[in-house]
């Protein structure tokens, strides 16, 4: 078990050491919250045509926004698989003592890193923008474990999709298309009360709900009682993808 940790540690570290040596994708990523904060959310804030309780619209979406960030770095995180496999890297991991679900864990953990800086960033323009932000500093630290969990839950469906497509272009292209369908059919612009029937359980299959209502729980309403549950389900999926991933991991390779 202590060596797994360690294998999963190893691998984290790699993470950190690739994003301190190019940063430049968080700064380029930042645009996106931007564009969401101030163009869209101002607009449905002034028009208040999505009904949000005691809160601005503008509120209500802030931590939607850092979810969707959290999406949009991690769901491409697949990619470093195959650049892995190109690089020699991935056969070098397969060989080690460490197992494949401790590597596929670690990858899926790794997203957490650079998703921890972006959602920093993200974070940063909230206060720019002068959302009202919980501030608690409890509330605030758990912010990030929360923003670690769904990147790992993104990076094992990345994974999962690598280790069936195998190529670049095609893992970029699926990116593409889980993306949109992620974002918009989760809780992040609206409340999953008002979506017709059918949207709704595609809304509570979807892992970045319970992840937006963590979000939103620490950052805007400071009611703890949901995050079990939105916590229990995440790790569920994480599990399953982790054991799913484990398997397929050898198909990467051939």
């Amino acid at each position: 078990m202590l060596r797994e940790v360690r294998n999963v540690a190893t691998i984290l570290e790699l993470e950190a050491r690739r994003l301190r040596h190019d940063y430049s994708d968080i700064v380029i990523r930042s645009v996106q919250p931007i564009l969401w904060l101030v163009v869209f959310g101002s607009v449905f804030t002034n028009y208040r045509v999505i009904p949000t309780g005691e809160y601005s619209y503008l509120e209500f979406v802030a931590p939607g926004v850092l979810g969707q960030s959290v999406l949009f770095v991690s769901i491409f995180f697949g990619l470093m698989l195959v650049w892995d496999r190109e690089s020699g890297n991935l056969s070098k991991l397969l060989v080690s003592p460490a197992s494949r679900y401790s590597i596929v864990f670690g990858k899926s953990l790794s997203a957490g890193i650079r998703s921890i800086a972006q959602g920093a960033v993200v974070i940063l323009l909230i206060l720019l923008v002068g959302i009202r932000f919980r501030t608690n500093p409890f509330l605030v630290l758990m912010v990030f474990p929360a923003i670690v969990l769904i990147a790992a839950v993104s990076a094992s469906i990345s994974i999962f999709f690598t280790s069936l497509l195998k190529t670049r272009e095609r893992v970029m292209g699926i990116g593409q298309v889980l993306t949109m369908p992620l974002f918009f059919t989760s809780n992040a612009l609206y409340p999953v009360s008002i979506m017709p029937w059918w949207l709704q359980w595609i809304a509570y299959a979807n892992p970045l709900t319970y992840g937006i209502n963590i979000l939103r729980s620490l950052m805007l309403t400071g009611d703890l009682s949901g995050i079990p549950l939105d916590i229990a389900v995440l790790t569920g999926y994480l599990l399953v993808l982790t054991l799913v991933n484990g398997r397929l991991l050898q198909r990467i390779m051939e």
